[in-house]
This record gives structure tokens, sequence and C-alpha cells, in this order.
């Protein structure tokens, strides 16, 4: 007879069944062939299930007359006290049903590893003193991060699910804590200054230290700034001035055609944190680009938000019951702002990113000039594919009855290798009416070229 346990596993597995049909996102470019995507707002991870042998092991069932059976009354105790099946003692007809079990143990640890290892935040704790009517700046004692956690078990069932059912997206089961807050100020108390409303995120892996030193000067900016309830945050307004006397140094930023160095190389890593936590929150987003070509700092693509002072900012409306106070960070090669505020009923998610028109690198450039020594190479723009990109945000607004989509497309150029090259000085000859000259062949009089 099928236990207790049983049933409780079936009804878990159809619930699960239906949360992941109702879930799924098809995304055919995030994955490879037989890989599953597991999904947390911009956060994508790749799972192969083929590449865990150890996902899967060997169950038998037993069924008599049309019905599974418990061998457990047709079993024996063998030499170590463990009670084994004995095959030769269950009733004549019974079906034995070789099976594939599952080692959810071993699932799990593939979760831990590969999920919540980059995923799970511990809450933090904060003190936020000053601010309007004291005459002193905010300030923040601690770090207000919330607490993320993977829902491992649910994670690991969802996935024996989406196995059987030939399905390839889940969205990844979290649980959000609040950090301990004080706020010290009863006036940012009145404007709604009580939790954590969302967070903006991302990794700077692999930074050079001049860029890694802007991005932390950049964050610095914003730390401490207050957007008013119902009004319009322009990144530009609050970052200011750029140059070597507000603390940047020069490192590459996109101009044109080419990658060049200019003070502040490396901004873009803030703007494009601050944007994601406002997105994935749902407030309306009024100014917003993309990068020219694909960065990787910036995965998944669709995701960034370049600026440039005076030519492109990054813009949003704080559309809250309250204001919004900004805390930025930097935790290894991870940036953060973290806003707080006071959260109302809105719901938003984020669906991407679907990828179409991939076009290859074009074929090397090379420049020849004049202001480097001969011969020498500078790199001022890598290969790098182009393609298309889509994301999609479903927003319900508070009060609204219904939800809205909006679009939020990408379009990133096909670039080649562009390298600069000192040209080779032309040959001092001398003069032919020089009575010193030596005469030169004919043959070294040709036309010059550059190729």
């Amino acid at each position: 007879m099928c236990s207790r346990h049983h049933y409780r596993r079936t009804a878990l597995r159809v619930a699960l069944l239906t949360v992941l049909y109702c879930t799924m996102l098809y995304v055919p470019s995030v994955q490879a062939s037989g890989a599953i995507t597991l999904r947390y707002n911009h956060h994508l991870f790749t799972i192969n299930p083929d590449s865990y042998a150890d996902w899967k092991t060997g169950e038998k069932e037993y069924v008599f007359n049309g019905m599974k059976i418990s061998p457990l009354p047709f079993g024996r105790l063998n030499e170590k006290e463990e009670w084994v099946t004995d095959e030769s003692l269950l009733p004549a007809g019974t079906e034995i049903i070789q099976s594939v079990g599952w080692n959810r143990a071993a699932i799990i640890s593939t979760i831990q590893e590969k999920v919540s290892k980059p995923l799970n935040l511990a809450p933090g704790s904060v003190r936020i003193s000053g601010g309007p009517g004291t005459d002193q700046p905010i300030t923040f004692d601690g770090i207000g991060l919330p607490g993320r956690t993977v829902n491992e078990s649910v994670l690991a069932e969802l996935l024996i699910v989406a196995i059987e059912n030939d399905k390839n997206d889940i969205t990844i089961p979290v649980k959000i804590t609040q950090p301990n807050i004080q706020v010290d100020n009863p006036e940012l108390v009145a404007r709604g200054i009580k939790e954590v409303v969302t967070l903006g995120e991302s990794e700077f892996i692999g930074s050079t230290q001049d860029r890694q030193h802007n991005i932390r000067t950049g964050l610095s900016k914003f730390n401490g700034s207050l957007i008013p309830k119902g009004s319009e945050f322009s990144f530009n307004t609050i970052l200011g001035r750029v140059d070597g006397s507000t603390g940047y140094r020069k490192e590459l930023v996109i101009q044109g055609d080419r990658t060049v160095p200019e003070y502040g190389g490396g901004l873009c890593q803030v703007s494009t944190t601050a944007y994601r936590g406002v997105w994935e929150y749902g407030f309306p987003i009024t100014a917003r680009r993309n990068h020219s070509y694909t960065v990787s700092y910036y995965y998944p693509q669709g995701t960034d938000a370049t600026i440039y002072p005076g030519v492109q900012d990054m813009k949003f409306t704080n559309d809250s019951p309250g204001d919004l106070l900004i805390q930025t960070h930097t935790e290894g090669v991870r940036a953060y702002f973290i806003y707080y505020g006071t959260k109302d009923e809105r719901t938003s998610q984020i669906i991407g990113p679907y990828i179409w028109g991939r076009t290859a690198a074009p074929p090397k450039r090379i420049e020849y000039v004049d202001d480097l020594p001969p011969g020498k190479q500078k790199n001022v723009g890598n290969a790098v594919a182009g393609m298309k990109t889509a994301w999609f945000r479903v927003v319900q607004p508070v009060g609204a009855t219904e939800k809205t989509t909006e679009s939020y497309y990408s379009t990133y150029q096909a670039r080649p290798l562009f390298l600069l090259i000192g040209r080779e000085k032309p040959v001092d000859v001398a003069s032919p009416t020089d009575p010193n000259a030596v005469p030169v062949p004919s043959w070294l009089l040709g036309e010059q070229s550059d190729g």
C-alpha cells in the first residue's frame, strides 16, 4: 500500500508542477541544449542535469493486480541487519518495475554550490543618523543589506519536476528578510525611511585597479542621497563633475568606434547598479540606454544603463509612498545600491532575455597613426559579436486592477578588433645635389605603402 509520505510528496509535486507551468519562461538563448535556467530577477544560473550522475538513483516498484504494494511484508533482515526485499516471497503475478529515483541530497548539494553560494545574503544591521533638520549629513553605521535565502528543498523539487516534464526554465524560490534598521532622525522617519524597498547590484570582477577606484569613487557620490516622494532621480545630477579634481582616474570608456582612456572610466558600473534595483522593483524608468556593444561586466545583456555626463542620463520617478534614501556599498567585487523607504503593494516581474539578430565580429581593423612609435600597437577595441535583446517587465501598480507589460529593447553592435599601429617613418635620402650623396637604387624610390 502507498504510504502517507508518498501521498504528501505526490501532492507537493502536483503543486510544484502547477507553479512551474505558471511561471515557465521559454528563453532559448540563455542555456545550452539539455540545460535548465534558474532565475531570480536579473540573476541567471544554468545547470545541466546530465552533468550530475549522482542526482539519479535506481528504485524498484512492485505492482500486484494493478496496484503498487509495499515490499516490506515480503522482506527479511540481511547479515547487516538491514531490511531487504526478498523477491521470492512476493505474491505470484507481482510485476517488478525498475524506475529512476532522485537523490535529493545530491541535488541540494549542487544547488548550494551553484545557486545559494552566490545568491544568498546575510541580513545586515544599520543605524541611520543625521539628515534634514539636523545640520548634519546623513551617515550610516553598518550596512543595511536585506537577507536573501534560497529555499533549496523546494528548488530541488522544481528541478525534478522540470526534468521529468522536459522544461528548461525555473524561477528560484527566495525568502527575503529585512535588515535591522534604526533611524535616529524623526524627520527621516516622517518621510517614510523605515525599510529596504529594493536592492541594486552588479559584479565588476576582472576590473583594473583604476576602474575599481572609479567605481568606488562614483558610488560614494550617491551615499546618503535623498530622493523626495514624487520627484525624478537624475543619475548625472547627483554624480556631478567627473575629472581628476573630483577624485577620478583615467580608465577606458567607449567613444564612438573605439575605447580610450578618460577620467571616470567604469562609472557605467555604478549607473547599471543603480538602475537594476529600481527597474526590478517597478519604478517608472524615464531615461535609460544600453551600451553600444556588449560588455562582460553587465551580464546578462539588456540589464545595463550607460551614462555620459551632459549626453546620456539614467532617470526614474519615485512614485513610492515616501522618500527614498540611498546607501551604496562594495563587498569584494560586488557593488550595491540599497534603497530605503516604504514599500507598497505593487507587483513587478522581469522576463528575459530574449536574444536574436546575432552577428559575428567584423574582420580586424588596423589604422596607422603618427602619434605612436613606429610599429608600436595599441588596442582601442576588442572583437565582440552583435545582438539584439528584449526584456519585458510586467507591473501591476498600486490600486490597478490589471497588469501592464513594458518592453526594454537593446541593440548591441558587432565590433572588430581595432588596432592602432605607429606608422613607419620614411627613410631620409640625401639630396642628389649634395656632392657627398650616395647613389640610391631605383627600386628604393618606389611608392611608400601602409600595407
